[in-house]
């Protein structure tokens, strides 16, 4: 059994794993990062040994556990370099579970971690080269190629919500203008809409009212897509990959996405070959399923 925790600025995904994928137990809890990020470490490695503790008196075996958080991760060292969710910096994470609780631990990024379960158990099973988008308050990606993501060397590739789109447009958190994730995440179309609306609205509300035909909420969906188009071509152009499969929030659209953005990036395609849009098969699992999967790779090694 594997300990894994898919850790985020507002609540951490817990659970038991089996090396098959299969679910024992599932819990959450609130990592209430307000507190601080010596707090924030304090809370996983509670809720770690707690999982630890449920598992044997339960009659399993922990063997290892896997660890998924936002930001900047050295997957090599085991550290969290940075995270503005969380106020990480260089925080040895790897090395704090393994001594608390005396079993062999991985690091990872939570879209990464994200990316290889979806390549291996969810929607991009079977395909060598896949790129897992999450699309949720901001924007990141994955490449998985043969069920491993590549980090990048400083532990930072696939920031694709820091593509600029919109030379013109509004301020992103990272302190550039016009970023794919300040125009076309799913907390940017929630603020394009209240802000030309003048009515507070989610991005789920933004796509109920577009498909119903009202006007201003049509409009800021085209925008999205047009953005997002724009990005998966860059994408593409960089990665050439075989499948694209689009998680996080705005990806419960489903076909209100998939199919304009099909129409959308096939326009914007020259000599790359089209890939596969697909949507995520795992849902909001997907992050705990890749830190167990991290884990168990981590015990292939040792």
């Amino acid at each position: 059994m594997v300990v894994a925790l898919d850790v985020g600025g507002t609540g951490m995904k817990c659970a038991l794993i089996r090396p098959d994928g299969t679910t024992e137990l599932a819990e959450r809890h609130h990592t209430r990062a307000e507190r601080g990020p010596a707090a924030v470490v304090e809370s996983i490695l509670d809720v770690a040994e707690g999982l630890v503790g449920k598992a044997r008196a339960g009659g399993l075996t922990p063997v290892a556990v896997g660890l998924a958080v936002p930001g900047v991760v050295d997957e090599t060292t085991g550290s969290a370099v940075w995270s503005a969710n969380l106020g990480f910096r260089d925080v040895p994470l790897r090395e704090l579970v393994q001594t608390r609780l005396g079993l062999p631990a991985a690091l990872g990024h939570d879209v990464r971690a994200g990316g290889v379960a979806e390549a291996r158990l969810g929607a991009g099973r079977g395909t060598r080269h896949v790129l897992f988008v999450a699309i949720g308050t901001g924007i990141a990606a994955a490449q998985v190629i043969d069920g491993s993501a590549f980090a990048g060397a400083h532990g930072a590739a696939g920031e694709l919500g820091h593509i600029v789109v919109r030379p013109e447009g509004p301020r992103c958190g990272c302190g550039r203008v016009g970023c794919l994730e300040a125009v076309a995440s799913a907390a940017a179309v929630g603020r394009r809409y209240t802000a030309l609306a003048g009515i507070s609205a989610t991005a789920a509300d933004v796509v109920t009212r577009a498909t119903g035909g009202e006007v201003t909420a049509g409009r800021v969906w085209r925008e999205t897509i047009e953005a997002l188009a724009d990005g998966l071509v860059i994408a593409q152009a960089l990665y050439d990959t075989e499948v694209i499969v689009l998680g996080g929030g705005l990806a419960e659209a489903g076909a209100d996405l998939l199919d304009p953005l099909g129409v959308a990036l096939r326009q914007r395609l020259t000599f790359q070959t089209e890939p596969r849009l697909v949507r995520a098969a795992l849902g909001d699992e997907a992050g705990c399923l890749g830190a167990a999967l991290l884990a168990l790779d981590t015990l292939e090694t040792l």
